[in-house]
Formats: C-alpha cells, structure tokens, sequence
C-alpha cells in the first residue's frame, strides 16, 4: 500500500463481488424451507382438523335430522303442541287483558278440581304468574260442547269468608269479579264465594253494569243460570302462619251469548268464532277490606307453548314449515348460535373443503292430527348452516393457530436477523476478499469491515476476531512494504546524487589513458543500475539537510567556475558584493546544477546561460536565464513535479526528477524556485530567506 493513500471501507474498494455458488447458501435455504414447512404444516393440520370436524358433522346431522323431525312431531302431538298448533297467531287484545285460547280436546271437566287442573297441565295453557299463581282462559275446541269460556287458576289463599245467601254487600268476603271484552264491548260478573265444607264451595255468578263495582250485588239479583263456578282448597298448609294458607283451585264456566249465536248461524257452526283472537278476560280473586289474592292484570303473565318458541329446537340452517291445506300456519327458521357470528372468509374456506358426497339439503315430512284438523309438518336442512356454525366454532380456535404461525414468524424473523442475514454478509465479504488476494495482476491485502456485525454473541465475537486478525496483517504487510519501498528509494536517492559527480570526474579522466576512467565508468554503471529501478521522491522527502549562513555571491562564482566540469559549458556570472542566505551548501549546489542541466538541454545552441544575484528585503533571489523555446503556461508550475517532462529517456534513465530534486532541496531549506517565460527565454528564479 503507497503513502498517502485514502482508504475506504472493504465494501467500498471491491465493487466486484465474485459471484457464489448455490452451495454457499444451501445451509440458508434449508432453514427457510424448514420454517415454510413449519408453517405450511401448521396451516395443513388446522385445515384438516377443520375438515375432519366439517365431515363429522355432516355426517351426524344427515342421521340425526329425521330424528329431529320426529321428536318435534312428537312435542306437536302432545296436546300442549297441539295447543301451539290451533293457536297459532297471537291474541289482539289491549294490555291487562287475556286471550282465550282453542284447546285440543272438546271441553273441560271444570266440575271436578283434579280432572280441570290436569287437563290445564296437559295443554299446557296455564299463564304463569309471580308467586306461583296460574291462569287458563280458553274455550273447547268441539262447537257442540257449547259456547263456553272456561278459567281456571291455580293460587295459594288463606281461608276463605264465604256469603250467607241473600247477601249483596260482598266487602267483608272473598268474591271472584270477571270481566269480558269483545269488539269493545264489556260485561262483567260478581262471584261471591260460597263455601259447602271446609274444602269445597261453589261460586254463583251475578252480572253487574259497573266495572267498578266489585262490592254490591244488585237488589233482587239474581245468579245466571248457565254461569257455574267451584272453589277447592287442597293439601297442607303451605307456612306455619295464621291463618293457614293452602293451594287454592277456581274452575268456572263462563257463558258468551255471542258464542251460542254463532253455533246457530246460516250455513253451520262455525268454531272457534272468527273474533275469538279479539277477545279478552280479566279474572281477580278480592278478599275482605279491598285486598287483592290475585289479578290477571297485575302483572304480565309468562305465556304457554307457541310456535315461535319452536324455533329454539332447530339448527342453524334448518326451516321448519306448518300447513293446514293450502295455508301456512308457520314459518320457522333455525337461529345462529350465540356468540361470535360466523367470519365471511372462514366459511368460503370452509365450503370449498373437500366433503364427502351427500345432498346440500335434507327434507323430512310428517303430519299431525288435531280436533281442528290435520298439519302437515316439513323440515329442510341445510348444510350451509353447518357450515356457517361452525365458522363461528372455527373463529374462536383461530386465535390459537394465528398465535402459532405468529410464533414461527417470529422465531423465523429473530434468527434471520440476528444469525443467518449475518452470516450471509459475513459469507459475501470474506468471499470478495479471498476474490481480491487471488487476482495475480493487483495483490493487496483488503480491509474486512465487519462494524456492523460485532457484537457479544457467537458470530459477533468470531466476526471481530477476524477483522482484528487481518487488521494485524494488514498493518504487518503495511509495515514491511513501507520498509522495502524506503530502503528501496534510499538506493535510488544515494545513485541519483552521486551521477553528478561522478560525471564531473569523467570529464577530469576524459583520456581513455587514465586508468581512473575504467573505475569511474564502472560505478556509472552500477549507480545506473540502482537508479533505475524506482523513483526517489519518498527518500528525497525524508532527507534532512544541515541549514547554515552562506555566501550566495562566492557559492556562485564557484558554480560557474565549476559547471564546465559537470558537462554544462558557457555559464557566466557577474560577481557582485558578499549576500549571505541560509541554505546548505551541497544540496543547494545539487539544485542549481539541476536547474542548469535543464536550461542546458533546451538552450538554443552557442548562447550562455547567465547567472544573476538580485536582493529585495528579506531575500535573495538567484536568476538562471537561457534563451530558448518558452514553456507552456499550462506547465509552469507542473515542471517542478516528480515525473513530468516532454524529455525521452536516455541510456534507460528518466527524465523529469532534476526540478523535483531542486524544488524538494530548497523547499527543506526556507527557499522557493519558479518558472517565468521571457522575451528570449526563460529564467528560473531562485529564492534564499537572507541571515
């Protein structure tokens, strides 16, 4: 490496990176393949499960769905789902007001508090309100049976005050009070109790104008024939308070005028009437001093079996249709599982997995039997809603995967950063300086930068090992090569300055006589020798001269006495007054007699060269003037560099070190020398710092 060289990074100096081998990055590209694989695997197994589930289902629903048919079928035939089938439409009624449903048998036994109760359990068309109490308004279901209204609730009561008969103020006793509505119009009925025994009393009812009029009988009131009404107080005490509170059973039957009409109008019965879902009851049990026992109005009651709550029962997907004939009693759809709602990806994945062969939809029908006739029950299925549900399913599950690949990518993305993208730069620049040491045709000895790959692990603590091992090297090599090249140019120095005098003594053994000649020429020959082999600017650069007053008037004069001895002829010098300068003397002879050797070569032949002292402050400035062809002024200032000049080499020598050797010389001792053109020549001035 030369002196003064600027140094840039390894990346920088090799620009030509030799080109590896896909052997060199097998061990990189398995690591990606097996994390690809990690990660493919991951997502295989997920999609399998996925699809092992999708099957199992599909296969479990196609043998469960005629099964899911036929218990729905089954809760349809129970006269509670019959109860749902004949009352299909909700009651339009106000609010505080109880429609009467259409039960699945012709009537009930309301004579007989154990068969009325259990035919109310049986439909299921008890309204059940807070604090266990029960009410079933409907009416039977066979037009021949009667236009009747039957209620019966169900409460706990304590003892009941019974009316003496011919009693019309009911204040102090327990009464029934009943109210109906129909198309806007009301009627209502006192009930007073009447107890038979302890257990048992019957409830005789007395229609009243009022609606407000739950105390006073009318004057000469007398019962409706056709309204009928019994009491029961069953078990055991239900509290250890008295007076002793027990399960209480009112069954009455309600007469409707417009029922009975409708039983006879033109062109047969016709049951249940058209306005019965307009229709509404209220029914209270009073108690003495204005206390309430129970109201149908106080508070909403929860309602039997209908068919919307049918839709419960189905799977997502499934659609259940009811019809009578030509008509749609109703239409139910299976609702989405609770929770997260299926991802619209999710489910295209999951339809376009590889099922096994079975229809997309599934049918199943049967029919059911009722005292109003005959439903004919269809239920699809489709696989889609499998689908969609266990999209849902699957989304809940995805995180667990998500987080999975996630950890791969991760794991992936730390080795490839902090391990193997190292490796890989580590790879290249090692590679491109192994490339630059076996180029034959420019040996150096690179820099391997490797600031950005240090660090305390493994790779970071090899890395810098091997940066500070060729770091070694390269300053070992530096060194040594520093050596070479000064001891090299040293030599070189030592036969440049030695030519000159010993041209001098050629021309003092200009015989061929002199057996001093053979000597002289043979040590020409050997500093020749020495001289050619490389440049002396680095030794010149590092000589040290011994700076001292001088006398540059006599130091001329003896110059130009001495100049035809060094092969330079016709210098002449006007001697002037003593000028004293700080110089050395044998190196600054060495610079004016290259200057002369110069201004000799390009002289215009038989013209002297003249050597002249001039003073101007604090220096003393020596002219050396040839006439002669003018230097380019593109050259003036390049002439004192190493190397530079329009001479051809003579006897291997090279041209262009005299000036260099001048300008070096006096520049280490204070001086300076330039270059000027003038009318017949050219002059090189000189300049001395005066002591």
């Amino acid at each position: 490496m030369k002196l003064g060289r600027v140094e840039l990074p390894f990346r920088d100096v090799l620009p030509d990176m030799p080109r590896l081998g896909l052997a060199a990055f097998r061990n990189r590209i398995v690591f990606h393949l097996v994390f690809i694989a990690l990660a493919l695997a991951t997502l295989a197994l997920a999609l399998a499960l996925l699809n092992e589930e999708r099957q199992r289902n599909a296969q479990r629903y196609e043998q469960t769905f005629a099964k899911s048919l036929a218990e729905i079928v089954a809760q349809l035939r129970h006269p509670s789902g019959q109860l749902a089938l004949m009352n299909p439409e909700p009651a339009q009624v106000d609010e505080g007001w109880v429609a009467p449903l259409v039960l699945p048998f012709a009537a009930i036994d309301f004579d007989d508090a154990t068969k009325a109760q259990r035919a109310v359990d049986m439909a299921g068309c008890a309204l059940q309100y807070p604090g266990g109490a029960s009410l079933c308004t409907a009416v039977g279901s066979n037009a021949y049976a009667g236009g009747f209204v039957y209620l019966v609730a169900a409460l706990d009561a304590p003892p009941l005050v019974s009316r003496e008969r011919g009693a019309l103020d009911l204040a102090d006793l327990h009464r029934v009070h009943i109210s109906l509505q129909r198309d806007g119009v009301e009627q209502h009925w006192l009930a007073p109790v009447e107890m038979l025994d302890a257990q048992r009393g019957q409830l005789p009812g007395f229609t009243v104008e009022a609606a407000d009029n739950t105390t006073t009988l009318p004057r000469k009131a007398r019962p409706q024939r056709d309204f009928r009404g019994w009491v029961w107080r069953e078990g055991p005490c239900l509290s250890t308070a008295e007076p002793c509170p027990r399960r209480t059973t009112v069954s009455i039957r309600l007469p409707v005028e417009a029922f009975r009409e409708a039983l006879f109008r033109p062109g047969g019965p016709q049951w249940p009437p058209a306005d019965l879902p307009r229709t509404g009851l209220r029914l209270a049990l009073l108690g003495p001093g204005g206390a309430t026992l129970f109201d149908s109005a106080a508070s909403q009651g929860q309602p039997p079996l209908t068919l919307a709550r049918l839709s419960g029962t189905l799977a997502p997907g499934e659609t259940l249709k009811i019809t009578r004939g030509n008509n749609v009693v109703a239409l139910l759809q299976g609702a989405e599982e609770a929770g997260a709602p299926p991802s619209p990806w999710l489910t295209a994945l999951i339809q376009h997995l590889p099922a096994p062969a079975m229809p997309h939809t599934l049918q199943a029908k049967d029919t059911v039997t009722t005292p109003a006739g005959r439903f004919d029950i269809t239920l699809t299925g489709d696989l889609q809603g499998l689908d969609r549900s266990l999209s849902a399913s699957a989304a809940r599950l995805a995180w667990p995967v998500g987080a999975m690949l996630a950890a791969i990518a991760l794991a992936w993305l730390i080795i490839e950063m902090g391990l193997i993208r190292r490796v890989a730069m580590l790879t290249k620049r090692a590679a491109a300086l192994s490339h630059q040491l076996q180029a034959p045709e420019r040996f150096e000895l690179g820099t391997l930068d490797v600031a950005d790959l240090r660090g305390r692990d493994e790779l970071g603590i090899l890395a810098g090992s091997l940066s500070d091992l060729l770091q070694h090297a390269r300053d070992s090599l530096r060194r040594e090569q520093l050596r070479a090249e000064r001891e090299h140019d040293q030599w070189h120095a030592v036969g440049h300055e030695i030519m000159s005098p010993l041209q001098s003594l050629m021309l003092l053994h200009a015989g061929d006589a002199d057996p001093s000649r053979r000597y002289v020429q043979r040590m020409q020959q050997a500093v020749k020798v020495l001289y050619g082999q490389a440049s002396p600017s680095e030794a010149l650069a590092a000589a040290t001269l011994a700076v001292g007053r001088l006398d540059v008037d006599a130091f001329l004069r003896q110059v130009a006495e001495n100049a035809a001895y060094a092969g330079i002829a016709d210098v002449a010098y006007t001697p002037g007054e003593p000028v004293w300068a700080q110089a050395d003397e044998y190196p600054l002879e060495d610079a004016i007699t290259h200057v002369l050797s110069n201004a000799d070569r390009y002289r215009v032949a038989g013209t002297p060269i003249t050597l002249s002292l001039r003073v101007e402050g604090e220096l003393a400035t020596v002219d050396i003037h040839n006439q002669g062809p003018h230097i380019a002024a593109d050259q003036l200032a390049r002439i004192f560099d190493y190397g530079v000049s329009d001479a051809q080499p003579e006897d291997g020598q090279r041209r262009g070190q005299g000036l260099f050797v001048a300008k070096t010389y006096l520049a280490k001792m204070g001086g300076s020398i330039a270059a000027r053109n003038v009318d017949d020549g050219v002059v090189f001035e000189i300049g001395l710092r005066r002591s």
